[in-house]
């Protein structure tokens, strides 16, 4: 008997048409609700600490996660120096699999939605860890992260004003012609310094793998809240010690946050919540007005569990997604060795008359 298995692939023009066909704002506020429910059943999933192969000039990194129904991994890798080769800094993609059979049930890109999740997150961590009075953003480090984080804090926290920097003038201006209907209000600031005074909330999304400094202890004012994406493999960080020394610091997955994350400047009993225990209401959040918070963010593979059934669920509803032959369709499931015949469906039936012949060869000595 033979049983098709029915993977999906999206390729990145899929994705971006399921962005276009719902609008980013139900596609932020669809992803965000499923990042929720799934940081509010943390203790269902296998967790662990991706798995990172370092070169001088990058990192590639495998980042697994199950549930007792789905298994999901993404394969990402970060090179700052891509751009000049033409290339994404941040290129990805993700499979997602039933856990009952391992069957693949689908292949994804993660490069566009990787950006989409980690501005969900960003903002989803927001809405707990800032003001609620928050309205002005700074975004230092306006590449390929800038517009997502820029809308995710505008449709989901209503921010409406941001100062925006980065070494590179031409990636302000990219950010800048990319959101100029938007209707909110942008300020292009010449220094990191210009850009956090006066800003409630502090995105910092560099991608030089180095231990940079891009935020000082002097630069941060009381009712701050930081979100520090860039930092997010050992060796790379964006924040001086002294920013994460007076704020309350909280990451996603502590074990991997150690490692890759501003964390990885403090000491070991330094100590940090977990953004699902806020969630929960199993520890708090912002506790006074003026209080500093740090969200050191470097990404994990539940958010990418969260994104991939987002995917297969609003390509479903879209009718996106081409059909992907990635598991051999077998007549005889153990009969892998048929395959290789040119005509595999005439191995099958010599198969078959075969197997005929010895049941009547049988037959007939009984």
């Amino acid at each position: 008997m033979s049983v098709s298995v029915d993977s999906r692939f999206l390729s990145p023009a899929d994705v971006a048409n399921i962005l276009r066909a719902l609008g980013m704002d139900t596609c932020l506020r669809r992803l965000t609700a499923a990042l929720e429910r799934d940081f509010l059943r943390w203790g269902e999933f296998d967790k662990s600490a991706r798995t990172a192969s370092h070169s001088p000039v990058g990192v590639i990194e495998l980042m697994p996660v199950a549930d007792a129904e789905h298994y999901a991994f993404k394969y990402v890798n970060g090179h700052p120096q891509n751009p000049a080769q033409g290339l994404p800094t941040v290129m990805a993609f993700g499979v997602l699999s039933r856990v009952a059979t391992g069957a693949p049930e689908l292949v994804s890109e993660l490069t566009l939605t990787t950006a989409l999740r980690t501005a969900a997150v960003s903002a989803l961590a927001a809405r707990a860890l800032a003001r609620p009075d928050s309205r002005s953003m700074a975004v230092i480090g306006n590449g390929a992260q800038a517009e997502f984080q820029i809308l995710a804090f505008a449709h989901l926290l209503g921010i409406r004003e941001f100062r925006l920097y980065d070494v590179d003038r031409a990636a302000t201006g990219k950010t800048l012609s990319n959101l100029a209907d938007s209707g909110f209000e942008f300020v292009a600031c010449r220094s990191a310094r210009e850009a956090v005074t006066g800003a409630d909330i502090v995105t910092t999304a560099t991608a030089d793998k180095t231990n940079a400094t891009i935020l000082t202890g002097d630069m941060i004012e009381p009712g701050m809240h930081i979100n520090a994406i860039g930092g997010d493999c050992p060796g790379k960080t964006e924040l001086a010690a002294d920013v994460l020394a007076r704020a309350s610091v909280f990451v996603e997955y502590e074990p991997q946050t150690r490692i890759e994350g501003e964390l990885q400047q403090m000491p070991a009993d330094f100590r940090v919540t977990e953004l699902w225990r806020v969630l929960a209401g199993e520890a708090e959040g912002r506790r006074r007005a003026d209080e500093v918070t740090v969200f050191d963010s470097v990404g994990f593979a539940l958010e990418d569990f969260s994104a991939l059934r987002f995917l297969r669920d609003a390509a479903a509803e879209l009718g996106l997604g081409q059909p992907l032959a990635l598991v051999p369709d077998m007549l005889d499931p153990k009969d892998l060795f048929g395959l290789i015949g040119a005509d595999a469906s005439a191995a099958a039936a010599t198969a078959a008359a075969v197997s005929r012949d010895l049941q009547g060869r049988l037959a007939r000595v009984s």
